[in-house]
């Protein structure tokens, strides 16, 4: 099988590139590199800055900006996109341990493919969000559990799950899920291991912060924020699970086959040690769809247990060896088809469509964002700060924004707040403006949109302290027009 190797190993080349080059712009990105920098800063996360996630990526990353300071957001979606890939290979080695004899490289080959060559998994794990980190982290701790006999890689295991949960707090579903599954295994020394590394790695991650009253309040704010969205919207989250098995459609076939191929096998053919895997994406991936609004990519974490689980499955099911590459063979062509038929090719490359026409975009978004900030630049050289909602403008161009504004969109100001930052603290700060759509619409923590007369009442008092300078149509996440302004 060298040559299938060979060939997804070449695909996962292509389908990364593609996705750190043409990948669409994500305002998630800019204030999760943002808040990075603060942290590098000596700022603490919740305490002097609005920060809705866990604690560690930023400080995972506050050593690393450098990357983005040099190349950018290009620099900093290649390193994000590094992490995914560990993660890609520690799934793909976790295949490799719990396969049965014969069947170890056709299960490594298999789960590699299902992640490594998903045009979606890979955007997904490349741009700088919190799902590279969090599924490297994830099939760290379950590799380490699996593999490891001994005390040491338990405690491990219940270390790298509890920085997942550190990560993605609704990770925090697998660290219990995982335990209650050596529990009812009656492994009562794994457990001990486990919980002692789980709980050294909470404490590590959280007690800083709980320890510290304003930061403590903060952390609830944060989990406040994520409740006052609250509601169940069954059209969305039935849409969520739709576009999950879409982008997943491979993974999801080989599932079926590799369960259904199971109950024909006798039980000489079966595996052990599986069972957790699917134990804790279902405990994962139910916390999550009961999210007021389950985003379909907060999934991507934990497919690669799933993948693990499938691949395993349908590679098990072999009679023997050619009916094992016909698996391989036809799992790599699912995946190709799968990316190459992708709509997020046709989303990175048109703006949608005017009655018969494609709108076509003249350079990718990230070339764009890079083309902008020379703009910026060249407005105002050597500039430290910048007035805008759109972080990864912040970041490509290597400037601060005023305080209250570090989630972007998403920040946090009163009505009051909003008007002084306008009026007084932006003219006083910052030479440059740069304000696309999403500038003063949303209205957090509910994130409903702004009602027009008080988004134009913001305008007004921006426009008595800065003249516009220069546009650009269809920029960024979604395609809105960016307004770059001067200080008058």
């Amino acid at each position: 099988m060298k040559w299938l190797w060979s060939l997804a190993a070449v695909s996962f080349v292509v389908l990364g590139a593609a996705a750190v080059w043409l990948g669409g712009l994500n305002q998630d990105e800019g204030w999760y590199l943002y808040a990075a920098n603060m942290v590098a800063e000596g700022k603490t996360l919740y305490k002097d800055f609005f920060y809705t996630q866990g604690p560690f990526m930023p400080r995972f990353y506050e050593s690393a900006g450098w990357v983005w300071e040099t190349w950018g957001l290009l620099g900093a979606r290649i390193l994000t996109l590094a992490l995914g890939f560990v993660g890609i290979c520690l799934a793909t080695g976790l295949a490799r341990s719990l396969a049965p004899a014969g069947r170890k490289g056709a299960s490594a080959l298999i789960t590699f493919l299902l992640l490594g060559c998903n045009l979606y998994h890979l955007y997904y794990v490349a741009i700088p969000k919190t799902y590279a980190l969090a599924s490297m982290l994830v099939m760290m701790g379950l590799f380490l559990l699996t593999v490891g006999s001994r005390a040491v890689f338990k405690c491990a295991a219940g270390l790298c799950l509890a920085y997942a949960a550190g990560t993605r707090i609704s990770l925090g579903a697998l660290l219990c899920a995982v335990g209650l599954w050596l529990l009812l295994s009656k492994r009562w020394k794994d457990l001990l291991w486990f919980c002692l590394g789980g709980f050294c790695g909470l404490a590590g991650v959280y007690l800083p912060y709980l320890c510290d009253p304003g930061a403590r309040a903060g952390l609830i704010a944060a989990q406040q924020y994520h409740a006052a969205r609250g509601g169940f919207d069954l059209v969305w989250t039935v849409g969520s699970l739709s576009r999950l098995v879409r982008w997943y459609l491979p993974l999801f076939i080989v599932l079926g086959l590799g369960v259904a191929g199971a109950n024909r096998t006798d039980r000489t053919s079966r595996t052990a040690g599986t069972g957790v895997l699917l134990w804790g994406f279902l405990a994962v991936f139910v916390v999550q769809m009961l999210a007021p609004f389950p985003y379909e990519d907060y999934q991507v974490p934990i497919m690669g247990l799933l993948a693990v689980y499938a691949a395993v499955k349908l590679a098990s099911t072999a009679v023997d060896g050619g009916q094992l590459l016909t698996m391989v063979v036809l799992t790599l062509g699912l995946c190709f088809a799968n990316s190459f038929g992708s709509p997020l090719l046709e989303k990175w490359m048109t703006n949608g469509q005017d009655r018969f026409w494609s709108l076509k975009k003249e350079k990718c978004e990230l070339s764009q964002l890079r083309d902008v900030a020379k703009r910026i630049e060249a407005q105002d050289p050597g500039g430290k700060t910048l007035l805008t909602q759109d972080l990864y403008l912040a970041v490509e161009t290597g400037r601060t924004v005023p305080k209250g504004l570090e989630m972007g969109p998403f920040a946090m100001l009163t009505d009051e707040e909003w008007k002084r930052l306008l009026a007084e603290t932006a003219p006083a700060e910052c030479k440059i403006a740069a304000l696309s759509g999403y500038a003063f619409a949303v209205e957090p923590p509910v994130c409903k949109e702004r009602s027009i007369e008080k988004q134009m009442e913001y305008w007004t008092l921006l426009k008595q302290n800065y003249k516009l300078v220069d546009r650009e149509e269809a920029f960024g996440q979604n395609a809105t027009t960016l307004l770059m302004l001067k200080r008058k």
